[in-house]
């Protein structure tokens, strides 16, 4: 067996060099063939009935509206009544025939099923699926004097959407239906101080890419992998080393830097067009695709890039990081983040 792995070890890299040569033009090829096929025969979404969690802020809020405008019915799951009642409101007048909202916290499995019930308790189907709830934590690892506190990142961004799928999955098989996953470039991207973040988003992708193997063509899966986009997050809101929700828009720059926030409404836009054509896979914006291939080929850099820009160096505090201090230089703040969401509102919980 060790002369079988010595002799794969010297001989697997220049023959996988080699068939992807001869391989990768056909391939795309046929896939850019099969993306023109799918962008003709899109799935139309008139009278389908969709679920989104996470659905009173940001991506969620946003995918409302555009499954709304599409004619799609809506049972929208978060645990913000009014925000999520102003969703609804605003889904209805976009086009969607019919909205419910379901007040529930997807860490919990009996709110996971009663958002299911719901749904086919009200409408007698489920078409899709949208696994968005999440939240992000912002600490370093040790720093976190009570581990314990990070379970709530996982429970909601790793186990949320596992509770979901699960309690969703027979009515999706009836339906030929379509699950979506909100991971994100976080997954590979691995910045500083959000470790369990990463962490549930590369569960979440992993976990999702094995189902799709195990579902075969009863159930599409779409794993969506956002880079930096307008919603709570990128206004400085997240879980504290404490354990406690907190908005600081200093850690924010810290973090995210100089790197652009995309449009909320594009991001959307683009989720539900990827979705109905069937795409296994979408990252937006669009350009984020290339840092997968700097994590895959030069992962040495992207360590060293984060470390650089995201880490104290130039100061006694981690707010004295190069990535703000480039912020605070260039005053460039106003152009990159979009102020879409309104600090009073993302305190409130």
């Amino acid at each position: 067996m060790d002369i079988i792995n010595g002799f794969l070890n010297l001989t697997a890299p220049f023959m996988t060099f080699f068939a992807f040569c001869f391989f990768l033009p056909p391939f795309y090829f046929f896939k850019f063939l099969l993306s023109i096929f799918s962008s003709i025969f899109s799935e139309n979404l008139q009278g389908k009935v969709v679920i989104i969690t996470g659905a009173s802020s940001g991506i969620g809020e946003h995918l409302a509206y555009e499954y709304g405008s599409r004619g799609a019915c809506l049972a929208l799951a978060a645990r913000r009544k009014n925000r999520l009642q102003e969703v609804a409101e605003l889904a209805l007048e976009l086009g969607s025939p019919d909205v419910i909202t379901v007040l529930a916290d997807v860490s919990q499995p009996e709110d996971c099923r009663r958002i299911v019930d719901d749904t086919i308790s009200h409408f007698g189907r489920l078409d899709h699926l949208v696994n968005n709830a999440g939240i992000a934590s912002m600490a370093m690892f040790e720093n976190v004097t009570d581990i314990t506190t990070t379970r709530t990142v996982m429970d909601i961004n790793f186990w949320g959407p596992v509770y979901m799928t699960r309690a969703a999955l027979p009515y999706l098989k009836q339906a030929n239906g379509k699950i979506v996953v909100m991971s994100s470039a976080a997954a590979w991207l691995t910045a500083p101080r959000m470790s369990i973040y990463n962490a549930s988003k590369a569960a979440l992708w992993n976990f999702f890419d094995t189902l799709r193997i195990e579902l075969g063509r009863d159930i599409g899966i779409t794993i969506v992998t956002p880079g930096y986009i307008e919603s709570e997050l990128t206004q400085g809101k997240y879980l504290s080393e404490e354990g406690e929700m907190i908005v600081d828009q200093d850690m924010r720059d810290v973090q995210i830097g100089v790197c652009p926030v995309g449009s909320v409404t594009d991001c959307a836009r683009a989720i539900v067009r990827a979705v109905c054509r069937g795409q296994k896979y979408v990252t937006e914006p669009s350009w984020f695709k290339v840092t997968y291939l700097w994590k895959v080929f030069c992962p040495e850099i992207i360590e060293y890039g984060c470390r650089l820009l995201c880490m104290t160096g130039f100061g006694t505090s981690e707010k004295d990081a190069l990535n703000k201090k480039i912020l605070d230089m260039t005053g460039t703040r106003a152009i990159l983040y979009p102020e879409s969401i309104k600090t009073s509102q993302i305190k409130s919980d």
